[in-house]
């Protein structure tokens, strides 16, 4: 069983900033992919960004505005979300692998106009 701890996040307003942490129960060498996904009510969950055999994928929504990190001593991922809109308001989910998926649990984030 993997828990993943989310912090960060909250109100901020169009072109702020925020970062979002995860904090995994493992090693975050043993997980593969691990990232993140938002979701809107009425809509599916999408990927807003993984990490996965060393590379990173994102979404095309957030290319160039969000970047994801990792911290091996912490066994920690990070999102940093700049240049921050409106559209990108939604619930945020921890993400990883480890023979099933694991979510965290979820935080809002808002983005004023």
């Amino acid at each position: 069983q993997v828990q993943l701890v989310e912090s960060g996040g909250g109100l901020v307003q169009a072109g702020g900033s925020l970062r979002r942490s995860c904090a995994a129960s493992t090693s975050i060498l043993s997980i593969n992919p691990m990232g993140w996904y938002r979701q809107v009510p009425g809509k599916q969950r999408e990927l807003v960004a993984v990490i996965s055999g060393g590379g990173t994928n994102y979404g095309d929504s957030v290319k160039g505005r969000f970047t994801i990190s990792t911290e091996n001593a912490k066994n920690a991922v990070y999102l940093q979300m700049n240049s921050l809109k409106p559209e990108d308001t939604a619930v945020y989910y921890c993400y990883a692998l480890v023979f099933k998926d694991y979510w965290g649990q979820g935080t809002q984030v808002t983005v004023s106009s």
